[in-house]
């Protein structure tokens, strides 16, 4: 599996880049992220692993728009998401990112089929791609946003019965499910994953990542999937040890603990 940890090679294929990128949050002097960069081609698989608190989540939010970087760029589709204003960025994030937060933020008094529809909801470019993989189907009432959704909750395993009960009454194992169809409904290009399966056994575990990795690669979607557990980075075509790629930590801890470093490291 390939490190990411330098830049890679920067072509027009590159659905996400990120270059000389450096963050620290508002009012604080120094950095928490500073990385050389690296590039994922669309259809690609990347693995983020790294201990609590070394900025894992913070990138995550950085690829996604959420947060602007201070310095270098973050490029999306070949958008630097630091020159877009706040709603460009909205809209942008809305028609072609999709995310699965750690703690799945469904909506707890939506149905588990409504909770998989809101991204239709914010973005008229999803819902035209969850129509027209409706239209597939071929079945009565295909055709619309909701018929794709229905066709995603198949594909993760969540019964039909289950699919009009509000989302606070469904188990963990079934929210994450929800979670990644929600994700996945029409077809955003980049598909995030923040330790979605921190809360399951080792059975749920794999299920749940072998449907992910399924559906990424049936839609073409680009997968950036951030775990602290390094048994999952087989399924994935490239890596990222964000601690090893952090400049910004590896300075601190230069600071700080300049013995804990490898000799290579404290002398560079």
């Amino acid at each position: 599996m390939p490190e990411v940890g330098r830049v890679a090679r920067m072509t027009t294929a590159a659905l996400l880049e990120v270059r000389q990128l450096r963050f620290a949050w508002p009012g604080e002097p120094a950095d928490i992220l500073a990385l050389e960069g690296f590039a994922l081609a669309a259809g690609r698989r990347l693995f983020v692993h790294g201990p609590s608190g070394c900025g894992k989540s913070t990138l995550l939010g950085l690829l996604a728009g959420v947060l602007v970087a201070r310095a270098g760029e973050v490029r999306l589709l070949g958008h630097d998401w630091a020159r877009l204003p706040a709603a460009a960025r909205d809209a942008r994030r809305a028609d072609h990112v999709g995310v699965i937060f750690q703690q799945f933020n469904l909506l707890p008094y939506l149905s588990a089929l409504d909770n998989v529809l809101l991204p239709c909801r914010f973005s008229r470019r999803r819902a035209e791609r969850a129509s027209a993989a409706g239209a597939g189907d071929g079945a009565a009432g295909a055709g619309d946003p909701m018929a794709a959704a229905r066709r995603l909750l198949q594909r993760v395993a969540l019964p039909e019965a289950l699919w009009s009960r509000p989302a606070r009454l469904l188990s963990v194992g079934q929210q994450q499910r929800v979670a990644a169809a929600r994700a996945l409904i029409g077809a955003p290009e980049l598909i995030i994953a923040d330790e979605p399966t921190s809360a399951l056994d080792a059975a749920l575990r794999d299920e749940f990542m072998a449907l992910l990795l399924g559906e990424c690669a049936a839609s073409g979607a680009s997968l950036v999937f951030v775990s602290h557990d390094e048994r999952l980075a087989a399924a994935f075509d490239e890596r990222l040890d964000l601690p090893q790629a952090n400049h910004a930590l590896l300075s601190a801890l230069r600071s700080t603990l300049p013995s804990a470093l490898p000799s290579s490291e404290a002398g560079a």
